[in-house]
């Protein structure tokens, strides 16, 4: 239980940081340890393959995509982001608020009576990795060339928008 505690700790101090930062490339580091701490939950768990699986997509994947992303997109002078007023934070709190009822609902109906459940059948990682290799290959690889795609249109994109301005002409 303390290892739960102190992932669940971790995993939530570090996302609750990223979304307080100004700083876009500090956020999204920030939010790698999130994902690490998802993993790391999924491994407390016993679902060794999603830990994997969460590493090499979220924390190797998806955080690069979106680091260049930023930094290919960034402008010279951004606008500045004007500080949280109070009718965000209120917007902000009732949709936590709504989430975590969300929640807290559907944890609380469910049957605590873990005797009567099925028991889960028992999958191998490595018959998981024979289906993503095997008849699912082709999403995968798809999966792949849409992510490629979006960099290269974020790059598409900022160069774009730098062309246009006259300092970056000279």
């Amino acid at each position: 239980m303390t290892a739960f505690v102190l992932i669940a700790f971790l995993t939530l101090a570090s996302a609750a940081i990223a979304m307080s930062l100004r700083n876009l490339i500090h956020s999204a580091l920030l939010f790698v340890f999130s994902w690490v701490g998802i993993a790391a939950f999924y491994l407390w768990a016993g679902a060794q393959f999603v830990a994997f699986a969460q590493i090499l997509v979220y924390v190797g994947a998806v955080s690069m995509i979106v680091l260049f992303a930023v930094l290919l997109t960034r402008q010279g002078n951004p606008t500045p982001i004007e500080s949280a007023s109070l009718p965000r934070a209120i917007g902000a709190l009732v949709a936590a608020g709504g989430v975590a009822g969300l929640l807290g609902g559907s944890v609380l109906s469910m049957p605590l009576d873990v005797s009567a459940a099925k028991p889960a059948a028992i999958v191998s990682v490595k018959s998981i990795g024979e289906q993503l290799m095997g008849s699912h290959a082709a999403a995968l690889l798809i999966v792949g060339i849409i992510l490629t795609v979006a960099l290269l249109g974020a790059v598409v994109i900022a160069a774009q928008d730098r062309g246009n301005k006259p300092e970056d002409l000279s």
